[in-house]
């Protein structure tokens, strides 16, 4: 009782020390893994470990094999969460890197790091290649902890984040081929009998993950199954398709639940948040356990035998050399820079995956006696912990070396994807600024999306917001949803992190009415709120342009849009193209010269009120 209890809690405390520190939770769960377990040995008086993942006889948790079905039927339930997050649309638009990434980059670093296992470490062909395939992985559980810190290129990020996510279920599906092969044996029904086994994952894996996520959406959309009892019916048939699919083809379950997860997460399905939500907690807690039990089963004997120079040796090559090479093979006569290309081929963390399964293959095949099986358990241990350890400490120091660190982040978070919010993202957007819309509004949100402009449903008030490293570029925030509660927490909470270089929001009616009240981050206008803006927009539905003289002219234009309800000034177009947002705080722009440009919002300025214009350019949106 006390060891299972002590998992739990320590895992826990693992992920808030990763939060705090902001590493990967991977690197103190595995951390803690080896020190509860084969380091523990080594202090105390019968040398045994303070959590025993194994019955040995006198001291346990799992009898026999129970450790490696718990493993199993984890890993199911985290790569179905992970199918739930990808997106066709998303996917789409990353472009021809990522599925070159994904199958050149797999193949390279599959006979790459198999022959550097072979000849640099000595195994044999069968285990070299088995160690080679668990590798492919990376993982976004690993790569988004490092790189929402990093202010990167927007399509910089969205490479190494998909290629994380997508290369699950591809590295998982290698691994198993090779394990089929190994497990098969020799002789002259080697080949046959493998690519058997190979066509039966492929078609029960699909066919069952296809089948069961059409149905079990059915029986979401019909209310076949009450509220309360949604999120454990999904968990029993997610795990109901991992046990029949790997019963009917071995180790087809892994691909089962992968299809599901991403056929489910491409339907219209009503409960689709809510259930992600749930199966996002579950993983968390589900990865606290396996990494500390994984690890805490490894042997002070393992790590020994990987204790020699050939590791550093195998390490290097595959991080410095393998790595590398298939980024740069994969992003040929792309429109990724050299920089572009070197930090991608650095930042390649392996996780969950891959230390999953090779627990779980190294040990099954060393129970058959099969030679070298000993070291694929510890090597991939050692690849997880060293790439993770080296990517989080390193990764922005290089991004910085190389110069791809967006010393100035020009992105924009929009908070609301109202029609106003997606009117003033169009227009940033066509002056090439990376625009990001956030609304819980399903349908806002897709308004956006169909306007082409790049939207996120999520919950404010959710700390998953600061997991998308989509705003890794960020540095202006703008709060303009019509609840005043809702924008001064985006304030409060979001502007050290996405709002450094300006944070505002729009003002309430209370501060309209009352000038004393006018707000440092009051945006826009103080003679303007949420519901004067929406009204402007519905009559006047467009932004326009005015070239600005002078300072005074300027002046001049800023006070006629005070005594117009109709017009609401937004940014100020400087000669060079840059975009300063407007505020209603203080309208003081002392470096205004000839050549600039009001942006604003409504009917055009009436040319016979008295300051002198050129004719406006409007953008209908």
């Amino acid at each position: 009782m006390v060891e299972l209890a002590g998992i739990i809690i320590l895992g826990i405390i693992a992920q808030w020390v990763a939060w705090k520190l902001k590493l990967p939770a991977i690197l103190p769960l595995i951390l803690i893994g080896l020190l509860v377990g084969p380091i523990a040995t080594m202090f105390t008086d019968d040398s045994s470990k303070l959590i025993e993942p194994i019955w040995n006889g006198t001291k346990g948790l799992f009898p026999g094999d129970s450790l490696y079905y718990f493993v199993s039927l984890a890993i199911s339930i985290i790569l179905f969460e992970g199918g739930l997050t990808l997106k066709r649309s998303e996917v789409a638009n990353v472009g021809p890197v990522i599925t070159k990434l994904i199958t050149v980059g797999s193949l390279v670093t599959f006979f790459g790091a198999g022959l550097a296992a072979h000849f640099i470490f000595g195994l044999n062909w069968q285990m070299s290649f088995l160690f080679s395939s668990l590798i492919i992985v990376t993982g976004p559980t690993v790569i988004t902890p490092i790189l929402r810190n990093i202010p990167l290129k927007k399509d910089l990020s969205a490479v190494l984040k998909w290629e994380g996510i997508l290369i699950d279920p591809i590295g998982a599906l290698a691994a198993v081929l090779v394990y089929e092969f190994i497990r098969v044996g020799g002789g002259g029904d080697y080949t046959v009998t493998a690519l058997i086994e190979f066509g039966k994952i492929l078609l029960f894996g699909f066919t069952f993950g296809f089948t069961f996520a059409h149905a079990l959406v059915f029986v979401i959309k019909n209310n076949f199954v009450p509220h309360y009892l949604l999120n454990v019916v999904s968990l029993s048939t997610v795990l109901l398709v991992f046990v029949m699919s790997d019963v009917f083809a071995h180790e087809s379950g892994l691909l089962a639940v992968v299809i599901m997860g991403m056929v489910m997460g491409n339907t219209d399905l009503p409960n689709l948040k809510e259930l992600l939500y749930f199966k996002e907690s579950l993983s968390i807690l589900l990865i606290s356990i396996l990494f500390i039990l994984l690890a805490a089963n490894i042997n002070l004997a393992d790590l020994e035998l990987i204790y020699t120079w050939k590791t550093v040796a195998l390490f290097c090559s595959i991080v410095f050399v393998i790595r590398p090479l298939g980024v740069f093979l994969s992003a040929t006569r792309s429109n990724l820079s050299f920089r572009d290309k070197l930090f991608i081929g650095w930042v390649g963390p392996r996780g969950i995956v891959a230390a999953g399964i090779a627990s779980l293959f190294g040990s099954k095949l060393l129970v058959q006696g099969e030679a070298d099986a000993q070291f694929i358990t510890p090597l991939v241990f050692m690849i997880v912990l060293g790439t993770v350890l080296l990517n989080a400490t390193t990764a922005r120091l290089f991004a910085k070396l190389i110069g791809v660190f967006l010393n100035k982040s020009e992105g924009i978070l929009i908070i609301g994807a109202s029609k106003i919010s997606r009117l003033i993202g169009n227009y940033l957007q066509d002056n090439n600024r990376h625009v990001v819309l956030i609304d819980n509004n399903p349908n806002n949100v897709n308004k956006a999306k169909r306007q082409g402009l790049e939207a996120i449903a999520a919950n404010i008030y959710a700390d998953s917001i600061t997991d998308n490293i989509e705003l890794s570029d960020v540095g202006y925030l703008l709060a303009l949803t019509g609840n005043s509660d809702i924008n001064n927490f985006a304030i409060k909470h979001f502007k050290k992190e996405y709002g450094e270089n300006g944070a505002y929001r729009l003002i309430n009616s209370s501060e309209m009415n009352d000038p004393e009240k006018n707000p440092k981050e009051g945006l826009f206008s103080h003679t303007d709120d949420f519901i004067n803006l929406t009204e402007t927009s519905r009559k006047y539905p467009k932004i326009n342009e005015i070239e600005v003289n002078n300072k005074e002219h300027y002046d001049g234009l800023i006070e006629l849009s005070k005594a117009d309800k109709d017009i609401v000034p937004l940014f100020l177009k400087m000669p060079d193209g840059e975009l300063r947002i407007i505020s209603s705080f203080s309208k003081e722009m002392d470096d205004i010269t000839e050549g600039c440009i009001l942006v604003y919002l409504g009917k055009e300025f009436d040319l016979e009120d008295g300051v002198k214009e050129e004719k406006p350019k409007e953008m209908e949106v």
